[in-house]
């Protein structure tokens, strides 16, 4: 005869050394997945952390490029402004002389009636109105024509002031955009280089620390060992030696000086300092003079590298002094270091 009684339920003890197997399992198996992916050697960190560091430079200067518009869009607005206000006035002492006219005519027998009626109206409507214009003197005509030249005026300004507010909201959303931008990119190449151990990121300091050291003695080679090139001009060796007063200061995303720089920070600084004015950016400072080639350098002259993304100043005999990269400083560095060659630009 068939038993009914229900199936022995396994005991809790049981659940729990079973529950136990299989999470030891899942945490062998994860184990094994991360032992099969290699840790990236220290020369794959620092190529990626290069690329890294080169996307955030582009993100930098675009984001100079919107802060440069988004100061001179505030400037523009303050102009304009003021001169709404000193318009406004202007056109309330012309409504006030026209008032006084009316006061006067009124004291003597009355109002003309042409003069009241613009007293009560639009003057663009009431000057339209031709055939009331041989009512008035020709000292109301001329006032009237003051007040209605403001009025256009005062509505032209008002207009693009409008838009020029409109155009800095965008530029700041813009600029939020690229800040956001940039610290994403230095923030992955940080967790990159944090991957690495103590000892091998005192390797890769001290092989950029031997290359800079080694780019700044040829740099200063004498005419006898390498032949140094004349400088560009009296303004290129300026602004090349004001450069090398900055060597040691550190790369700032933003930075134009005199504390901290990023690469066209320390372009823009540097000729400030030979009384040149150059742009902000790498993408304008392209236009700041005229395009060589590499067989034409000369120290003093802007070289681009990676699709605008790097700008630095002709040392002369193949070196660089520049602004590298986040965690570096102001240097000297050989061409072939610093990716694809664009052109050069000689600054007037």
């Amino acid at each position: 005869m068939a038993s009914h009684r229900r199936p022995k339920q396994p005991s809790r003890t049981r659940v729990t050394v079973l529950t136990a197997t299989a999470a030891a399992a899942v945490a062998l198996t994860s184990q094994g997945a991360a032992q099969a992916a290699p840790k990236p050697g220290k020369d794959e960190v620092k190529s990626k952390v290069d690329k890294l560091y080169e996307d955030a430079e582009r993100a930098t200067d675009k984001y100079n490029g919107a802060k440069e518009k988004q100061e001179k869009l505030e400037k523009q607005i303050d102009a304009l402004q003021d001169k709404v206000a000193d318009g406004q006035e202007d056109l309330n002492e012309l409504r006030e002389g026209l008032g006084s006219m009316a006061s006067a005519q009124y004291r003597s027998g009355g109002i003309d009636p042409s003069l009241q009626l613009f007293l009560s109206s639009d003057p663009d409507d009431y000057l339209d109105k031709a055939s009331t214009l041989d009512q008035l003197s020709s000292q109301q005509v001329d006032a009237l024509k003051k007040i209605q030249k403001k009025q256009r005026d005062l509505a032209q300004q008002r207009k693009e002031a409008a838009g020029k507010l409109d155009d800095l909201a965008d530029t700041r959303t813009e600029l939020g955009k690229k800040k956001r931008e940039v610290q994403a990119k230095l923030g992955e190449a940080q967790k990159l280089l944090n991957t690495l151990t103590a000892k091998e990121k005192a390797d890769l300091a001290a092989k950029e620390k031997q290359r800079a050291s080694r780019a700044a003695d040829r740099a200063a080679d004498k005419p006898a060992d390498l032949g140094k090139e004349a400088p560009a001009s009296s303004r290129g060796a300026a602004a090349l030696n004001a450069a090398a007063t900055q060597l040691g200061k550190p790369y700032v995303s933003g930075g134009t000086g005199p504390n901290s720089y990023d690469c066209s920070g320390l372009t823009q600084w540097a000729y400030a300092q030979a009384d040149v004015s150059i742009t902000r950016t790498t993408y304008t400072q392209q236009n700041d003079g005229t395009r060589i080639g590499r067989g034409e350098l000369k120290p003093g002259d802007l070289v681009f590298f990676n699709n605008l993304a790097h700008v630095g100043l002709y040392a002369g005999n193949g070196q660089v002094l520049h602004a590298p990269k986040p965690g570096a400083v102001v240097r000297y560095e050989a061409m072939e270091y610093l990716g694809n060659f664009q052109f050069g630009v000689r600054v007037a």
